[in-house]
């Protein structure tokens, strides 16, 4: 009902399309610290470092220069060629500018995806526990998602197996990310071949969600564009980067798919920000990517810190993640319900993580997502808080 008690006309989907509800606890925190309340932020996937300096360079030399004006869609052509040089001096594979297209954000480019590959009722299978966006985007593009259970033996990833037992006559493709979200996990190059194969047998297609690339810290990986040409790769400059405000990712695309995406990039968005597309150009400098490591390597030592602490407290933390800056740890021994669990926390112990709920229907009631977006001394004094919040 609106103010004047009519009813409102909403599309059907909308009831389907759910809210993070780890915001509400984001504005509870918000309330709190606005009261003077000291509160250690463990729910937000966003580094804190900020965006590193060449880039901030790069981007305000662009606003005095006057550089405002619409790009094409698919993107600026130097930042496309710079994309393809990253692919071939990090991973040592060939990718075509031209296969590249520039999105307002990963977000952006999982949305052409999913509007180049989802006709209605077609479904797409995903992981449980997973990132909530990848559900919506295919609901909002009136496909199906179909959500497919993964455990700690999977290390919380999809394998063949998986796509084996599910995929369907209405099946069109699977959304694998690596690293994941909320799981910090990787899905083999074996793994990944094998998917991408299955696939294509069948006429379908694979979205690797790559956004946490180069925040890897164990483990051999590359990207799928590696072994395969036919997959959809999502990334961005948002997390390894930390350019998260600039709104700015890429899709790297079948080369018969681009013409299509650069039309409906044309009218969905137009193109990304210019500004950001200028200031990415700075991305990929040495200068830059010696700042990114240094803040890999810090990544790492939160994550070496923070997940034996959890496990000391009872937390249950069954694989070690591999990469991204999230521990998905089970509470099933200290609580019967996450969100309660996740709201008595915030309140009396001033400590904010996100509930399982978020990530799917795969017992989130008994898991909480860590995020060591915060210092490693911040993160000791959160365990400090949960040790007293629980009586240890």
């Amino acid at each position: 009902m609106d103010d004047t008690g009519k009813a409102v006309r909403l599309a059907r989907r909308m009831a389907d399309i759910e809210p993070f509800h780890v915001m509400a606890l984001l504005a509870r925190a918000r309330e709190l610290e606005a009261q003077g309340r000291s509160i250690i932020h463990m729910e937000i996937g966003e580094p804190d470092f900020p965006t590193p300096e060449p880039i901030l360079r790069a981007g305000i030399r662009a606003l005095e220069k006057g550089e405002l004006y619409y790009t094409p869609a698919t993107g600026l052509p130097a930042l496309r060629e710079a994309i393809s040089r990253f692919y071939r001096l990090r991973y040592g594979v060939e990718v075509p500018a031209s296969r590249i297209l520039v999105t307002t954000g990963a977000s952006g480019a999982l949305l052409l995806a999913c509007a180049a590959l989802v006709n209605p009722g077609d479904e797409v299978l995903i992981a449980d526990p997973g990132y909530p966006c990848n559900r919506n985007f295919v609901r909002a593009m009136e496909g199906v998602a179909r959500a497919v259970a993964v455990h700690a033996a999977d290390d919380y990833q999809l394998a063949p197996g998986h796509l084996g037992r599910n995929w369907g006559g209405r099946t069109v493709a699977a959304i694998v990310a690596s690293p994941s979200n909320p799981t910090g996990t990787l899905v083999s190059s074996e793994r990944l071949s094998a998917m991408a194969e299955f696939a294509r047998e069948r006429g379908g297609a694979l979205i690797v969600d790559e956004i946490y690339h180069g925040l890897v810290y164990e483990g051999d990986y590359t990207t799928a564009l590696a072994f395969s040409e036919n997959s959809f790769i999502i990334n961005s400059f948002s997390k390894y980067f930390q350019m998260t405000g600039w709104r700015l990712g890429w899709l790297v695309a079948p080369q018969h798919y681009v013409p299509e995406i650069d039309k409906l990039a044309q009218n969905l968005y137009l193109a990304a920000p210019t500004p950001a597309q200028y200031a990415a150009l700075a991305a990929f400098e040495p200068e830059t990517l010696a700042i990114l490591e240094k803040r890999r390597q810090e990544f790492q030592a939160r994550r070496d810190y923070l997940v034996p602490g959890l496990r000391e407290l009872g937390f249950e933390v069954p694989v070690m993640p591999q990469g991204a800056f999230y521990i998905y740890a089970g509470c099933g021994n200290l609580a019967r319900d996450s969100y309660a669990f996740a709201r008595d926390l915030l309140e009396q112990a001033g400590v904010a993580i996100t509930p399982g709920v978020d990530f799917g229907s795969n017992a989130p009631e008994r898991h909480v997502r860590f995020a060591y977006t915060n210092s490693v001394g911040r993160l000791q004094e959160g365990v400090r808080r949960i040790s007293r919040f629980l009586g240890r």
